[in-house]
């Protein structure tokens, strides 16, 4: 073990490396007695540990531990001295010392030395395991950018082939159609659907991977008018299905508009389209919860079985079969990859009554909500 010691008197040295010795510590040790020599030292050597005095006619060794704080050093330091006040310690400690020694008392040195090893070993740990989480991190990014960016590569150099494809056979279906057999007819139409099918989840792969590639801009937004933007792209589904959406005060929050309408349009159109025997009722809501909003989204549908409420929001997963609802299954991975962005998360809750309940929160700044009954 390499010491570095700050002291000035050659018996206090001596007698210090001689009681680790004794207590089976392999030790050598360098002295110094000014910053200068000190910060020359450290900057030159390796160390393991330092042993400063508490005063030096020419400085303070305890000054010692600015200096490994200037240098971003992490090299345990004990204050070894003949005197230190109680509060002196305490503050030496809160500083960074391990521990502070009498000289009169040197039989403790060792057990000190000890629990500054292990302490500056748990420190290395943590740093080690900071480090490979940060780089995990960045990796995980990488991957990700990596796989949107091929998602968004293949889907869109798929998108001519297929058309041609989507093309040549719907030609087919026109010309052919009643002049093969029966079972050539049925080949066909096949095909034509399978290739109509095949451009729609390619053109939702697309809308999925702009999502992560397009750049957030929050800007302070009244979550009121993304809601009546909602409303208004879904026109059409709220007067077919003669649907009610209603809402109390809704916050101004610090979002990218038109992301954030998305969210609302793909929550607000899958309780329409999943919904009962009944009219569908939408109901909206926040509140403030720490330093976050929480918006609750619940109807009146069919509701979501409680095993299956994670896989809803993976891409392209389906609960039913297209013959039962169309769709393939996108709106609410984007929801999820759009809250995720803006620092929030999404998921559903069981309630009461009959359909489902989908919570999702968004950090919050102190503004104001705007109070007013609402209905559409």
């Amino acid at each position: 073990m390499r010491v570095l010691l700050v002291e000035d008197n050659p018996a206090d040295v001596e007698l210090e490396l001689l009681t680790l010795r004794k207590d089976g510590f392999e030790v050598s040790g360098d002295v110094v007695q000014t910053a200068e020599e000190f910060t020359e030292r450290v900057r030159t050597t390796s160390y393991d540990l330092i042993l400063a005095d508490y005063n030096l006619p020419q400085w303070r060794g305890t000054e010692a531990l600015d200096i490994l704080c200037r240098e971003n050093m992490d090299v345990p330091l004990i204050v070894v001295t003949g005197y230190l006040g109680e509060e002196k310690a305490v503050d030496y400690i809160k500083q960074g010392a391990t521990d502070c020694v009498l000289k009169d008392r040197l039989a403790r040195l060792p057990a000190s030395v000890r629990r500054a090893q292990q302490e500056k070993r748990l420190r290395d740990q943590r740093r080690q395991a900071e480090e490979e989480l940060a780089q995990k991190v960045v990796e995980l990014a990488r991957s990700n950018a990596e796989l949107e960016q091929f998602a968004y590569v293949a889907s869109h150099d798929l998108q001519e082939p297929l058309r041609m494809i989507a093309n040549y056979t719907q030609l087919l279906a026109e010309r052919y159609r009643g002049k093969l057999d029966e079972q050539a007819d049925k080949y066909i139409a096949y095909s034509v659907d399978g290739a109509a099918r095949m451009q729609t989840l390619i053109q939702d792969l697309l809308k999925f991977s702009r999502v992560g590639r397009a750049e957030i801009e929050p800007r302070t937004t009244d979550c009121r008018t993304i809601v009546a933007h909602a409303l208004t792209n879904l026109q059409a589904a709220v007067l077919e299905s003669r649907a009610t959406v209603k809402w109390d005060s809704l916050p101004v929050v610090k979002a990218d508009p038109s992301q954030l309408t998305l969210v609302f349009q793909n929550l607000i159109a899958n309780a329409i389209k999943f919904h009962g025997p009944e009219t569908p009722v939408i109901r909206i809501d926040a509140e403030k919860k720490d330093h976050e909003w929480l918006f609750t989204i619940s109807d009146n549908g069919i509701g979501i079985p409680a095993e299956n409420w994670q896989d809803i929001f993976v891409i392209f997963r389906r609960l039913h079969t297209r013959a039962e609802y169309e769709g393939n299954g996108i709106g609410l991975s984007i929801c999820k990859k759009i809250i995720e962005r803006h620092g929030g998360k999404i998921w559903i809750e069981a309630q009461a009554n009959p359909g489902c309940s989908f919570k999702f929160t968004l950090p919050t700044e102190p503004l104001l909500k705007a109070p007013q009954e609402t209905q559409a």
